[in-house]
């Protein structure tokens, strides 16, 4: 297992987390900036998971797995695949200025076993992660991006990055689904024609049969009218969609068989113990590094209030448990109390007992083992935590230029589109740079979906057809039969995906490209 190691310059309350595969994702208050010329390197590794050898990979910056920068740095040197396997890197939540773009490579780009890259891009602020965008994610090839705020104050803070594991290659976990990668290396956009989806069956249970799909018909003509105001598409569709698309249908989550969940590489079974103070404030910076599993995130003993989700900050908000999609990131700030104890951060999966996490602990406190099963199973993730979150930096109010809805498919032989196309096959969305875009999400398919849009942050302005003033992000979560709308003024010309970040349904073909031209 990887060593911390220490920068030069962090303040003496800084924590590195002792012996984790992840050191350097505890840090506290004083953050070193980065080096003027960090080296990124992909590498290959072996870890302990439950007793087991496992061979992953690793991104590693200056200070071990991960880049930790102050807001105003710039990321600027040499990348370094030295992993056996070709990497296609994504910098998931970055936003890059018309003059970055050629040297960060924003949305891909295969870099061969062997190969360095260049990159010279001025960091956006906020908890962020940078990951593969081929099937090798699975293997954890991903760590933090995460750059702390001018205004983040004293807090300590605490990444906590979650995966979902398996000893099987993503290959055989694919075609296990009855799914076939439907687009290879995606560094072209579009320039590689789709594979045809493998003709199989999908796991048992699972209704990944291409039903629902005709129970559309009476939908498409009033709402996809091209001269419809976003704002008035989605009203009744909540009730319509429910109603005219979930009979006979069982939406579900968790279509992998997980050998362990992670936090910070390592289970509940020998967990990370982050030393905290007592009387201090901890800011955890939670990102699902999962690849097909949402979380909800809970901490006993605590009443954490979040503060920004997807590196976007919003109006605090407290809760007992807190949703969080695959691609999607949360801050939770918390107080430790004055006479200091253990205090577990808990990720329980979507629809099961199943959970990971580490545990914070003041100096001299009992850790107590926690199971990895818990009392009882949570249910499937929804919006009612969405929809009471409000940005603190919300996007200008304007009407829109471009409106585009949005249909999430599902077919037979684990096959997933995006209207009813997969990667390759239909035209990009097409706007202009400065233009305001929405976006409506619409799933009549039995899974959820987090669908994420590189290179820019959008608002949530629309849950189940009523207009909200939500959260700025990157990652929304839509639910089956639950509409979901998105606004977002169009950034500099370029090509950027547009895709569920559940990583089979991506490989398998839901996934798009935003044009701006």
């Amino acid at each position: 297992m990887t060593q911390p190691k220490h920068l030069s310059s962090v303040s003496r309350r800084t924590v590195l987390a002792g012996g984790a595969a992840a050191g350097a994702l505890a840090l506290s208050g004083g953050w070193s900036r980065v080096l003027a010329a960090p080296l990124i390197t992909v590498e290959s590794l072996t870890i302990d998971v439950n007793g087991k050898a496992a061979k992953v990979f690793a991104v590693k910056g200056p200070a071990g797995e991960g880049i930790f920068a102050q807001e105003g740095d710039r990321l600027a040197g040499a990348v370094l695949n030295a992993s056996q396997a070709p990497a296609v890197m994504h910098w998931h939540g970055q936003i890059f200025a018309p003059a970055d773009q050629d040297r960060a490579r924003p949305d891909g780009g295969e870099l061969a076993p062997g190969g360095t890259d260049q990159v010279d891009f001025l960091l956006t602020p906020g908890t962020h992660w940078m990951h593969s965008h081929t099937l090798s994610e699975q293997q954890l090839l991903a760590a933090p991006l995460v750059t702390r705020e001018a205004d983040a104050g004293d807090a300590q803070d605490v990444v906590v990055m979650l995966h979902d594991f398996s000893f099987r290659s993503p290959e055989e976990i694919l075609a296990g689904l009855g799914g076939a990668n439907a687009h290879g290396d995606h560094g072209a956009h579009g320039a590689t024609q789709p594979t045809q989806a493998a003709v199989g069956m999908a796991m048992p249970g699972m209704g990944h049969a291409g039903h629902g799909m005709g129970a559309m018909g009476g939908m498409g003509g009033g709402m996809m009218g091209a001269g419809q105001n976003a704002g008035h598409m989605g009203h009744g569709m909540g009730a319509g969609m429910g109603a005219g698309m979930s009979g006979g249908m069982m939406a579900h989550a968790n279509d992998v068989d997980y050998d362990a969940f992670l936090a910070n590489r390592r289970t509940l079974a020998d967990p990370e113990v982050v030393k905290v103070e007592k009387g201090g404030k901890v800011r955890l910076r939670i990102i699902n590094g999962g690849t097909a599993t949402a979380f909800f995130i809970s901490m006993p003993g605590l009443k954490p209030r979040c503060v920004a989700v997807d590196g976007s900050p919003c109006v605090p908000l407290q809760a007992d448990t807190f949703p969080l999609a695959q691609g999607q990131r949360i801050d939770l700030l918390v107080d430790i109390p004055a006479s200091g104890g253990a205090f577990p951060v808990l990720a329980q999966v979507e629809a099961s007992a199943r959970r990971t996490g580490l545990i914070l602990a003041t100096a001299g406190a009992s850790v107590s083992r926690i199971a990895e099963t818990a009392d009882r199973p949570q249910g499937l993730l929804d919006l009612a935590f969405e929809g009471r979150l409000s940005a603190r930096k919300p996007i200008a109010q304007r009407r829109a230029d471009k409106v585009f809805p949005i249909m999430l498919g599902e077919e037979a032989g684990y096959r997933w589109t995006i209207n009813g196309h997969t990667y390759g096959q239909a035209s990009p969305f097409a706007v202009s740079p400065g233009e305001r875009v929405e976006m409506t999400f619409m799933n009549p398919t039995t899974m959820s979906h987090p669908m994420h849009l590189h290179g820019h942050h959008f608002q949530v302005v629309g849950i189940g057809g009523r207009r909200i003033a939500g959260a700025v992000r990157d990652t929304v979560m839509v639910p089956p039969h639950m509409p979901v709308t998105i606004a977002f003024d169009a950034g500099p010309k370029g090509e950027w995906f547009l895709h569920c970040h559940h990583l089979y349904h991506m490989a398998t073909g839901m996934m798009a490209v935003v044009k701006i031209a």
